[in-house]
């Protein structure tokens, strides 16, 4: 695969997911009318439209290489997107990291107000489950099941949540380089990881079968990372939709201000051919996994 055709397939599979995703979003939360308004336009503000939408791809990609139905990867993506949106929601609120813009717009307490914001995630974090127990997200029970579980380990203290507390705690101690590295693989990586397992789950793909694919998920998320961090010192704050700077100023410590700028990004590189490695298994099926490989450090934004 040419890097030329690798752009090609990402850009299609992006367009179509970030289409599929924000009609998914619109279907799902139609605004009430009742005095429950307001919560669901605030939740619309936050879901519809803007972000990569990298974690329902990698389900899909990941779904590609086991025959899994495209209405399958996509109730999962969608799943992990209300999850991730409820993260990013709670973490703009003055009590996280007091953000004001998120994807080039206001963020829901400033759009709307703090108690709407908190219930606007609150009900996104809910309703993440409610479509993954749903049948039509897959028909065997057990599947369902297993996915529950594996989102709510990834998303909870073992995961996600359990980052953004590491995070917090490093504007009062200076963290070295495995801390860092260990807080950016549960705060980015456990989502990440989730996406790309989930995808082998519903595959039916038994535990032992997945190694290739944890050590993939493993790479690209801490390369990810390092290039958000990149990002953060080097990026344009207009094309990032958010404001930049902002670990710098609040004296974290990051990949970046560890390793040197010039390290940190051999390092996103070796990361990344150490993730398409793992696909090595794959034949074409596994080529939009190794472009999105690719696109994680090439971004910016």
């Amino acid at each position: 695969m040419t890097g030329e055709t690798g752009s090609s397939l990402l850009r299609d599979a992006v367009q179509e997911t970030a289409l599929a995703i924000d009609e998914a979003f619109d279907r799902l939360l139609p605004v009430p009318s009742d005095a429950r308004a307001r919560l669901y336009e605030a939740m619309r503000h936050a879901a519809i439209g803007g972000g990569k939408r990298m974690r329902p791809l990698l389900v899909k990609a990941t779904g590609d290489l086991f025959n899994v139905s495209a209405e399958s990867a996509l109730r999962v993506g969608l799943a992990v997107e209300c999850i991730h949106v409820y993260s990013l929601i709670h973490d703009d609120l003055p009590a996280m990291d007091d953000d004001d813009l998120r994807r080039g717009k206001p963020t829901v307490h400033k759009a709307y107000d703090e108690a709407t914001a908190i219930l606007a995630g609150d009900c996104l974090h809910d309703i993440a489950f409610e479509v993954l127990v749903d049948p039509r997200t897959h028909a065997d029970p057990f599947v369902r099941c297993e996915l529950i579980r594996a989102l709510a380990v990834s998303s909870g203290p073992a995961g996600m949540a359990g980052g953004q507390m590491m995070d917090l705690e490093a504007e009062k101690s200076g963290f070295d380089l495995p801390t860092v590295t260990r807080l950016q693989q549960l705060k980015t990586g456990a989502l990440i990881g989730f996406c790309v397992e989930a995808g082998a789950i519903l595959g039916r793909v038994p535990p032992e079968g997945r190694t290739s694919l944890h050590g993939y998920a493993r790479d690209i998320g801490l390369a990810f990372q390092i290039a958000d961090d990149l990002l953060d010192v080097e990026g344009d704050a207009q094309l990032a939709g958010k404001a930049l700077g902002k670990d710098a100023a609040a004296g974290k410590e990051t990949f970046v201000s560890l390793l040197g700028v010039d390290r940190a990004r051999e390092q996103a590189h070796i990361l990344v051919a150490q993730a398409k490695a793992h696909l090595h298994n794959h034949g074409a099926e596994a080529d939009l996994l190794r472009a999105i490989a690719d696109y994680v450090v090439e971004r910016d934004r």
